[in-house]
C-alpha cells in the first residue's frame, strides 16, 4: 500500500466519544487497529506493509499537533455540501515553528513492529515539508509557502533520520502537492527541496516517494498530468517513484519506462476511488502492460493512493486480488 487503510467503524464512533477513555483504552485501541490493518494485509499477502496510518487524521494532519508555533485552525470556510479541501481550515502561524517531541513516526514504527508477524518489510510515511506548508497560513516571518516549506523541511528531515537510526526498512515521504501543483511551480525548485529533506539518510534506507494528485473523499484536486512533472523529478534521490496509474487508464505509461532508468517504478493498478473490484485477471492485464515499457526487476505494484478514503470491504478484496494478479504475471516469467 501507499500507507493509509481505512479505519475500522467501531475506532471512528470511539474517536467521537474520546472523553470516555483513559489514555490507556486510547492505546489499546489505536494498537487494535493496527492490528486489524495488519492482518488485512497480511491476508492479502503484500510484501510491504505499513500500520495502516491507523492513528492518525488523515495522512498528514495529525502532524500539526506536533507543531509549536501555531495556533490549530479554528472553523472551516465552508461546512456543507460536496466534500472539497475548503471544508478543512487552515493553521495560524503564532511563533517560530519547532517540534520538540518530534512527528510521532518513530512511535507508529515500534506499534507496527509489536503487531507485525515476521515476513513482509515494514514501511512507515512521512510527508514532506511543501506539503505540509500548505495547511499553514503565512505571516511576516514566513511570508508564504516556500517560506514555510524551508522552516519545516528540518523538523521533517529530522524525523527521518529519527526513522533510520529505529531500523526503519522503508520510509516513504510522500510529497503529493508537488504533483499537484508542478503545473504551475517550477519542478526542478521542487525536486531540490526534496533532495535536501531526504539528503541525510539517502543510502541508509529505502526511500520512496508517492505522486499522485489527491484523493480527499476520493477525488483528485488538481490537473491529472505527470507531463509537468518529468523529465525534472527523474533527478529525485528516491529508490521508488510511485505514479497512478490506474484510475486514468494506464495513460502516461510511457513515465514508467524513464522512471524504471532512474529507479523502480512503483505502478498504481489498483483504482481507489472506484468501487468496481478489478478482478485479478484485469490486473494482470495492467502488470504486462507495464511490462512493455520497463524490465520486471524495476517494476513494484501497488494501488494508486492511499486506501483511507475506501471502505474496508472494498479494500480488502482490491489488496487481495492486487497480489493474485501480480502472482499471475509472476508465474508466466
Amino acid at each position: 500500500m501507499i500507507g493509509s487503510y481505512p479505519l475500522p467503524g467501531w475506532l471512528e464512533h470511539a474517536s467521537l466519544h474520546l472523553d470516555a477513555f483513559g489514555p490507556d483504552d486510547v492505546g489499546e485501541l489505536q494498537e487494535d487497529a493496527v492490528i486489524a490493518a495488519v492482518h488485512d494485509q497480511v491476508a492479502a499477502g503484500l510484501d510491504v506493509i505499513s500500520d495502516g496510518e491507523q492513528t492518525r487524521l488523515d495522512f498528514n494532519l495529525s502532524f500539526y499537533g506536533y507543531l509549536e508555533g501555531i495556533e490549530l485552525e479554528g472553523s472551516p470556510p465552508r461546512r456543507w455540501g460536496p466534500p472539497a479541501h475548503d471544508q478543512r481550515g487552515r493553521h495560524l502561524v503564532s511563533g517560530e515553528l519547532t517540534a520538540p517531541r518530534g512527528l510521532g513516526v518513530v512511535a507508529e514504527l515500534e506499534r507496527l513492529r509489536r503487531v507485525a508477524p515476521p515476513g513482509p518489510r515494514l514501511k512507515a510515511s512521512v510527508p514532506g515539508p511543501y506539503t505540509l506548508a500548505g495547511r499553514l497560513v503565512p505571516n511576516a516571518d514566513y511570508p508564504d509557502r516556500w517560506a514555510l516549506t524551508e522552516a519545516l523541511l528540518p523538523l521533517v528531515r529530522d524525523e527521518l533520520v529519527a526513522l533510520v537510526a529505529a531500523g526503519c526498512e522503508e520510509i516513504g515521504v510522500d510529497e503529493p502537492s508537488m504533483s499537484c501543483y508542478a503545473y504551475r511551480e517550477d519542478p526542478e525548485r521542487f525536486v531540490e527541496i526534496f533532495n535536501r529533506t531526504v539528503e541525510t539518510i539517502a543510502g541508509r534506507t529505502r526511500i520512496s516517494t508517492h505522486l499522485c494528485f489527491g484523493n480527499y473523499k476520493g477525488r483528485a484536486v488538481a490537473p491529472r498530468r505527470y507531463a509537468p512533472l518529468f523529465p525534472a523529478f527523474l533527478g529525485v534521490r528516491a529508490d521508488e517513484i510511485h505514479v497512478e496509474m490506474a484510475s486514468r487508464e494506464l495513460a502516461e505509461l510511457e513515465v514508467v519506462g524513464q522512471i524504471a532508468e532512474h529507479a523502480d517504478a512503483a505502478v498504481g493498478v489498483v483504482d481507489v476511488k472506484s468501487y468496481w473490484i478489478e478482478p485479478p485477471e484485469e490486473i494482470a492485464a495492467r502488470v504486462r502492460r507495464a511490462l512493455r515499457v520497463a524490465p520486471p526487476e524495476r517494476l513494484v505494484f501497488s494501488t494508486d493512493c492511499g486506501l483511507s478514503q475506501t471502505a474496508r470491504w472494498a479494500a480488502r478484496q482490491k489488496l487481495a486480488n492486487l497480489v493474485t494478479g501480480v502472482r499471475l504475471v509472476r508465474d508466466e516469467l
